[in-house]
């Protein structure tokens, strides 16, 4: 590749790189942060790993972090619109602008990576970037959550203060592999000798690799259920116990019964944090988790019509969204905008979300890995009595709000490259949508 001289150039040169190419293995990313003089040693990190739920994990972390009065670097994937949202330092995305200037740094110290083959990956040179970014911005602590998997993944590559694990369901077995065991030691890869690890409620399967993990690595394991816990606390709200705070009545920003999992795993991860010196005050924990913002996880758009999106992509995620379903929305028909990569579990998501649907809309996703839906519409028609299949998503979109009643609810899931390109839509056609924190 041509080297890249201006911002405008340096991100067409990262937009080119194939953000589906996955080549598991860190030797890679070693090579490029020795060039860059390992900036990822200059300050102190947080890493989440997990199937579901470590998103929600680090945006309440980041931003109970931020409300104690430290300088945040958060870095998550995918995004959902902009590949800015990747990055952001105290909840500001890293700007355009800005993000052209620091890959063209990376590549002045890393002009391989411009070579042909591209040496490294889209998520690769991404992590690689945020890493840099974060040491310029001279971050008090960087909450990092893994991409796939977590041994072999490009993020870990750091030596945290606190490590967690959130609950983990079938997804990219092509990768981790077929059983919740070999996927939980490929995510318990990111666990570190004497770096405390927070482990939410998992299959028994699951947590035996976990600790088992642990135990060889020597990193000290806090569960959830028996080292720390999150509840419904009387009068409503979250109640939360945990080796060193008791606190009552935390209120969440983010919606479903889920989050309080998440939530209390933040919780149990901050303490460790407090314990290691990087202070947290139990009102900044209020006060963050209060605040706490993470789009396209039951997000309510609107409320007339009533217009929802989830990123549940895998089994699990569907599971939890439809538990979230029956607490926030009981009772409320459901016009479903289905659209699904063709490497995910469609079967076990259909089965468990198209029955509860008056409607299901299947779409195509704007990625070489979508699933075309007439391969998967006798499937669909079999789950439930009303399924349409368009040939956009601006179709579907259209064809499921022609149905909706005033008390029904329209619902974009099944895929994040769905609920990111759905955002775009509606929230442009519906003119409101719920403000960021």
């Amino acid at each position: 590749m041509t080297m890249p001289r201006t911002p405008d150039e340096a991100l067409d040169f990262f937009s080119r790189l194939n953000p589906s190419v996955i080549k598991p293995g860190l030797e890679r990313m070693r090579v490029a942060l020795e060039a860059l003089g390992h900036p990822e040693r200059r300050y102190r990190s947080l890493h989440v790993a997990g199937t579901n739920g470590k998103g929600s994990t680090c945006a309440f972390s980041a931003t109970v972090l931020r409300a104690a009065g430290h300088k945040v670097g958060l870095y998550t994937s995918p995004h959902l619109e902009r590949v800015t949202e990747r990055i952001q330092v105290d909840g500001a995305e890293i700007p355009r602008e800005l993000l052209g200037r620091r890959i063209l740094e990376v590549l002045e110290r890393y002009p391989d990576a411009a070579g042909t083959p591209a040496p490294l990956t889209y998520f690769e040179f991404g992590t690689v970037v945020a890493f840099w970014h974060f040491a310029q911005e001279a971050v008090d602590i960087a909450v990092l959550e893994t991409g796939l998997g977590g041994r072999l993944d490009a993020t870990n590559t750091v030596t945290p203060l606190v490590t967690a694990i959130t609950p983990i369901s079938f997804d990219h077995m092509e990768y981790l592999g077929n059983t919740l065991g070999a996927i939980a030691g490929e995510k318990a890869g990111i666990l570190k000798p004497g770096v405390p690890v927070i482990v939410s409620r998992q299959e028994p399967e699951a947590l035996e690799a976990i600790t088992r993990i642990a135990a060889q690595v020597g990193a000290p394991v806090l569960l959830e259920g028996r080292d720390f816990t999150g509840a419904d606390a009387p009068g409503g709200g979250l109640s939360y116990r945990g080796p060193r705070w008791s606190l009552e009545g935390l209120s969440l920003s983010l919606r479903g019964p889920h989050q309080r999992q998440n939530a209390a795993v933040a919780l149990a991860v901050l303490e460790q944090l407090d314990a290691r010196g990087v202070t947290v005050p139990p009102d900044a924990a209020r006060t963050g988790l209060a605040s706490a913002y993470w789009p396209g996880r039951l997000e309510e758009l609107s409320r007339r019509p009533t217009v929802v999106l989830d990123g549940a992509h895998n089994p699990g995620g569907v599971a939890v969204l439809l538990e979230s379903l029956d607490s926030v929305y009981p009772g409320r028909r459901l016009h479903l905008v289905f659209g699904v990569v063709a490497d995910k579990d469609r079967a076990l998501m259909m089965r468990a979300l198209f029955p509860r649907c008056a409607s299901v809309h299947l779409t195509p996703l704007d990625t070489p890995r979508s699933l075309a839906p007439e391969r998967y519409l006798e499937e669909a028609r079999a789950l439930c009595a009303n399924v349409r299949a368009y040939a956009s998503l601006d179709e579907a979109l259209a064809g499921a709000r022609a149905l909706v009643m005033e008390d029904d609810v329209l619902l974009c899931a099944g895929s994040l490259f769905l609920v990111g390109a759905a955002r775009v839509r509606l929230v442009r056609s519906l003119g409101a949508v719920q403000q960021r924190q």
